[in-house]
Order: structure tokens, then C-alpha cells, then sequence
């Protein structure tokens, strides 16, 4: 027969308030034979062991690597802009023929890749010295999340499987929420103002004013309408969601078929 003596009435009250259901409710116990045995954890640690800073880490992570994906998925994405020739009337904006706004197209995004070496040049296009300059830094910024991805994904897969082998799914309800409050808030930007936002976005990330074009100079700036990008941030906040909702949902099938409502229990982390 155990006995369970409280040393402290606030802090079993404040215990029972918050419905806390720990094995040890403070300090010690007596077991069946009357001997003192330390409590593995207290109210306080028996509580944060549903919650654990590692896991914002790791959810942070997740976070970085479901944008890289995201943003290279889109990039290579190329049925989106063809579908956009025709929905965002480029063909008439621009004065050019489909076949030839595809193919100066495919040249960008073909010198935008990591693996792309040499310079850029558009098949019938020119383009002027601060234009090149500026597309450099844009391929700059790809090949980063590029190597964000790579780095990202190594250590993703090392974390699930080391917590799989702990059985420790807490990360990815932790992930899931983390990841999708950057792509929610983007949204809301981009519902609210998306010029501002593609204005600010531009300041941010380049030191420079080559990214306002000039069309005669630059015409390949009149097949890249900035609804273009809009639909490429939508995409990317879509594919974000998406993932994070498959680590949500994977977290809620491991919950439910173990039927277990809190963090830890025979050995399975929640």
C-alpha cells in the first residue's frame, strides 16, 4: 500500500486546478514498506515533458526545410507559368509569340539551376548589364535554398529516424504548427497588398535597384508579369500547408491508434 503525503496545500491545489495527473505529486513518498523514494519527476518537470524547447528547434528545421522544397518545387515548376502564358495574356502584354516567350523563359530557369554553368543568354532577348547583374543575385538566392534543402533534409531524416526509434512523435505536432504560421502570415500579406509585399520582399533581399527593369532595354520583363509571382508565392505557401499537414495528420494517426492523451505513457512520446 502506498502513501502519498502533500508538504506543500497550494501546490496540490494549484495541481488539481490545472488537472495535471502526474504518478508523483511532490517531493516523496512512502512505498509498501515505509521507505523514502525520490520522485522521478515533479509537478513542474512531469508538465514541460509535454513540452520541450529541442522541439521548436526541430520544429524550426522542418520549417526551413518545407520552404526550401517549396520554393525549388515551384522554381522548376514550369506548367505554371506556361498555364499563365494564356490566363495572364502575356502573349498580347508582351507582343511576342508563344514558342518564343517559352523558350527565353526556359532559358532563365535553366541558368537559375545550381547546376547550370556558364552565363546567362536569352535566345532572342537582350538584356543589359544591371539586368544579368540582378538575375545572377536572384540564382544566388536559389542556389541558397538549394543547399538549405540538402543541409535540411540530411538532418530531417537523422531526427525522424532517431525519434521513430525512440517512438517519440512529439516533434511533429510542434513541426506542424511551426511550419504553418510563416506561409499563414505570408498569405495574409500577399491577400491584403501583394505589390507592397513584392516591393518590400525586393528591398530585402537585393542591395540594388536592377530589379526595376526597363522594357526596352529588358524586355524579357514584359513575359513576367508580377501576378506571375503571386501565383508563385501562392504555390508556395500551398505546398508548405501541405506539408505540414502531413506531419499532422501522421501525429494524429500515431495519437489515435495508441489511444494515449498525453506526452509520454509505456514508453510512447506525445
Amino acid at each position: 500500500m502506498c502513501f502519498i503525503f502533500i508538504s506543500n496545500r497550494s501546490i496540490e491545489q494549484k495541481a488539481l486546478r490545472a488537472n495535471i495527473r502526474v504518478a508523483i505529486i511532490y517531493k516523496l513518498y512512502y512505498n509498501a514498506f515505509g521507505t523514502y523514494i525520490e520522485p522521478k519527476y515533479t509537478i513542474m518537470e512531469a508538465g514541460m515533458k509535454r513540452f520541450k524547447i529541442t522541439d521548436i528547434l526541430i520544429g524550426a528545421l522542418f520549417t526551413l526545410l518545407f520552404i526550401s522544397i517549396a520554393v525549388v518545387i515551384t522554381i522548376n515548376f514550369r506548367p505554371l507559368y506556361y498555364l499563365d502564358i494564356n490566363l495572364l495574356h502575356i502573349e498580347e502584354d508582351s507582343g511576342l509569340g508563344k514558342e518564343i516567350i517559352r523558350e527565353n523563359y526556359d532559358a532563365l530557369i535553366d541558368y537559375s539551376s545550381p547546376f547550370f554553368q556558364g552565363a546567362l543568354e536569352f535566345p532572342t532577348l537582350p538584356a543589359s548589364e544591371s539586368g544579368l547583374i540582378h538575375f545572377t543575385e536572384v540564382k544566388n538566392i536559389f542556389t541558397s535554398f538549394y543547399i538549405l534543402g540538402a543541409i535540411t533534409l540530411l538532418f530531417g531524416v537523422v531526427i525522424i529516424l532517431q525519434k521513430a526509434k525512440n517512438k517519440d512523435y512529439s516533434y511533429l505536432l510542434i513541426s506542424a504548427i511551426t511550419a504553418i504560421v510563416l506561409p499563414l502570415l505570408l498569405a495574409l500579406f500577399v491577400s491584403i497588398d501583394f505589390d507592397r509585399t513584392f516591393v518590400l520582399f525586393h528591398k530585402l533581399f537585393f542591395k540594388n535597384n536592377y530589379w526595376l527593369f526597363d522594357p526596352v532595354t529588358d524586355p524579357v520583363i514584359t513575359i513576367l508579369p508580377d501576378t506571375f509571382f503571386m501565383h508563385c508565392a501562392i504555390m508556395i505557401i500551398l505546398l508548405v500547408v501541405l506539408m505540414s499537414l502531413v506531419f499532422l495528420g501522421v501525429y494524429l494517426y500515431k495519437r489515435q491508434r495508441t489511444g494515449l492523451k498525453y506526452r509520454k505513457n509505456k514508453g510512447l512520446k506525445f
